[in-house]
């Protein structure tokens, strides 16, 4: 067990998020379409989760999952056929936040995913797709790619969310490619970093310099010492 280091973080809560997503070989579905929209919800004090939205979302334009999609996601067409669309899971998710209290104005939270795709890539693209406009807390253009942060930590830039773990000698939980037991293993990633005294702040591709230069100026000495 790591001894805790942890500091205290700029966001109140993390919310961890893995979207899956329809998919093909050799050449991915034109849109690709979200089935699965999982997001945990984690105190970023307690290091606990108190919360967690979970749905299977049906696809709209490529109703039929490939047999590459289940092998990969695990996820059959049954548990899709009867989900909702992808608007409604948003609205549903949206009912949700309000609930958990993420929306009062005392209250900082940041998105985190391994990777950019999945509000980099796959949520904006499928809006554009159904012409829809997701909120705004989607729209910020921030959140935390914590493949970057275990790089910060380690110095090695993890290949998979399996080679994060093992980097951090950590335990995959479920099953590889499920939304929900990726979003487990992602949420151990980050209680792992700031037990090892990582603060965790917006590090997405968009924000790597405007982060570089704020740390710049964070050690920056004082002249007048």
């Amino acid at each position: 067990m790591t001894q805790s280091h942890a500091k205290k973080q700029i966001f109140d809560y993390f919310l961890v998020l893995d979207f899956e997503a329809t998919c093909d070989r050799p050449h991915q579905p034109e849109p690709q379409e979200i089935i699965e929209f999982p997001v945990m919800k984690l105190n970023a004090s307690s290091l606990k989760i108190e919360s967690t939205f979970h749905t299977y979302v049906k696809p709209e334009v490529h109703p039929e999952l490939t047999t590459f999609c289940t092998e990969l996601t695990g996820i059959i067409q049954e548990m899709v056929d009867d989900k909702p669309t992808l608007p409604q899971v948003l609205q549903d998710f949206d009912h949700w936040m309000n609930a958990e209290g993420l929306l009062k104005d005392d209250v900082r939270f940041a998105f985190a995913t391994f990777g950019d795709w999945d509000l980099k890539t796959m949520l904006p693209s499928q809006c554009q797709y159904l012409d829809i406009k997701p909120k705004d807390y989607f729209n910020s253009g921030q959140w935390i790619n914590v493949k970057r942060s275990v790089s910060d930590v380690t110095a090695i830039f993890p290949r998979h969310l399996l080679h994060a773990l093992s980097t951090l000698k950590l335990q995959h939980i479920g099953r590889h490619h499920s939304g929900i037991d990726d979003c487990k293993n992602i949420s151990a990633l980050v209680v792992e970093l700031i037990k090892r005294g990582q603060v965790l702040d917006f590090n997405n591709r968009s924000n790597i310099y405007n982060n570089r230069q704020r740390n710049r100026q964070h050690v920056m000495p004082n002249k007048s010492s």
